[in-house]
């Protein structure tokens, strides 16, 4: 019989058993369901609420059924639903009455929030491991090519000629603005909740802060009714990883326009491509493919949880055991990107030539030209819509804006000089950005040099 079943006259429906279950993927939690109860075995024996000799073994069964657990000697059945009155059961099993002591002044519902906090807690200290191992990745393709110049993009068009390195550099902000929010997160993750019974404590003299010091946390939860009912830092997890998908979406669509042989930038390594079932020619980007695909799945996990939550009243609902399904499959799918991209990234080939091909185009340089004006004191919209005549001229007659003599640019720009028909080499355009303090060679070295030392 279920360890609730007392009140109940009729065993639960198969069906029933089958629809409630959660074991098939809270069973993940074991080692923080162990860790809690450990902890809170540990006070109960200190306040005198159970036997020390019982505390000790509880405890010490605990550690057993973690080793019949990791070696595969567990068996699990879904009529005890979860993880926690799997575990709960088997020291039933083997210590009788002393084992059923486990649960004194505790519920499932505050064991539940326990055991997920822990969870998430060591979850989001590898993940930003993990984001830290992509950024050096990022940082190391930077590195590899720190004067390696290609057209940077609005709307899809060329607009300016930039670093590579700098665009690289570009998404080791994203993902340290992604550590960032998690470790923020963490800090309301790291909150213990045990001790807040059902919904409204209990009548036992526990010591909460023992627990809490125990197993590591920064505080106890102050309300019982929000610790129970509380999901918003998994929500706020979940969002996170939202965005950091959102960012590899992004880098991965990069990849796939500079993978095409429109672009022909960068190549990834065969490991990290598949092929056509029917043209033998192919090579397909299907890890980035994939990660476009995977974003929208995290993006439901996000949607799922908002919105199982926003019309639960306080304080515990059972809606609330579908949290771990949207958890779990946004953790999974953050981690699978994050194993995969720091190798990809590291064994991608640099087409150099190609990306300078690319960034000779003249036309890139047609801010630089208005800029010269601005220099010689012609406001910056009169200095635009003149450089922007000259550029019509040149496409009216079919020249590149670097073939035209100086006569006529001056057709449009009245105010040209012999050193405006300087202004077409896309390294000088990069080396004179330096004075911004961003874009140009020695600034870019610097954000290198920053990075490495910062990810060390």
């Amino acid at each position: 019989m279920a360890l609730w079943g007392g009140r109940f006259s009729s065993a639960t429906r198969d069906e029933v058993a089958l629809y409630s279950e959660s074991i098939s993927f809270d069973k993940r939690l074991y080692k923080h369901d162990i860790e809690g109860s450990k902890a809170h075995v540990k006070m109960l024996a200190a306040r005198g609420i159970i036997p020390e000799a019982t505390a000790e073994a509880i405890r010490a069964e605990l550690d057993n059924i973690r080793r019949r657990i990791e070696s595969g000697d567990f068996t699990y059945d879904i009529s005890m639903e979860d993880i926690h009155m799997h575990i709960e059961s088997a020291l039933i099993d083997v210590l009788g009455a002393e084992g059923a002591r486990v649960h004194s002044a505790r519920s499932r519902n505050d064991q539940v929030a326990l055991d997920i906090r822990l969870y998430l807690r060591d979850e989001i200290d590898l993940l930003i491991d993990e984001l830290r191992a992509f950024q050096r990745a990022l940082v190391g393709q930077a590195a590899a090519h720190p004067r390696a110049i290609m057209p940077g993009f609005t709307h899809l068009q060329h607009a300016q000629v930039v670093l590579f390195a700098h665009h690289m550099l570009a998404y080791v902000e994203m993902l340290d603005r992604d550590a960032e929010r998690l470790a923020d997160c963490r800090r309301r993750v790291n909150v213990m909740p045990l001790g807040s019974g059902a919904l409204a404590g209990t009548t036992l003299p526990i010591d909460r802060e023992m627990v809490c010091r125990e197993l590591g946390f920064e505080r106890v939860t102050r309300n019982s009714m929000d610790a129970v009912a509380d999901r918003d830092f998994a929500i706020e997890l979940v969002n996170a990883l939202a965005i950091f998908a959102m960012h590899a979406s992004r880098l991965s669509e990069d990849l796939i326009l500079w993978c095409s042989q429109e672009f022909g930038f960068v190549e990834l390594d065969d490991a990290f491509c598949t092929g056509s079932s029917l043209m033998p020619q192919k090579k397909n980007p299907d890890v980035c493919e994939l990660t476009r695909g995977k974003t929208a799945r995290v993006y439901g996990d996000l949607t799922a949880l908002l919105t199982m939550c926003k019309g639960l009243p306080l304080t515990y609902n059972r809606d609330l055991q579908e949290d771990k399904v949207a958890i779990f499959d946004a953790l999974d799918t953050a981690k699978m990107i994050l194993k995969v991209y720091p190798p990809m990234i590291e064994t991608m080939k640099i087409r150099e030539e190609a990306m300078r091909a690319a960034a000779s185009d003249p036309a890139l340089m047609a801010t630089d030209l208005a800029e010269k004006l601005v220099e010689l004191k012609v406001p910056f919209r009169n200095a635009h819509h003149r450089v922007g005549s000259f550029v019509r001229y040149c496409r009216e007659h079919g020249k590149r804006l670097n073939e035209v003599t100086l006569e006529e640019m001056r057709e449009t720009i009245p105010e040209a000089t012999p050193e405006f028909l300087q202004l077409f080499d896309p390294e000088q355009s990069v080396a004179k950005r330096d004075i911004t303090g961003a874009t140009g060679f020695d600034q870019v070295a610097k954000q290198i040099e920053f990075w490495k030392k910062t990810l060390a």
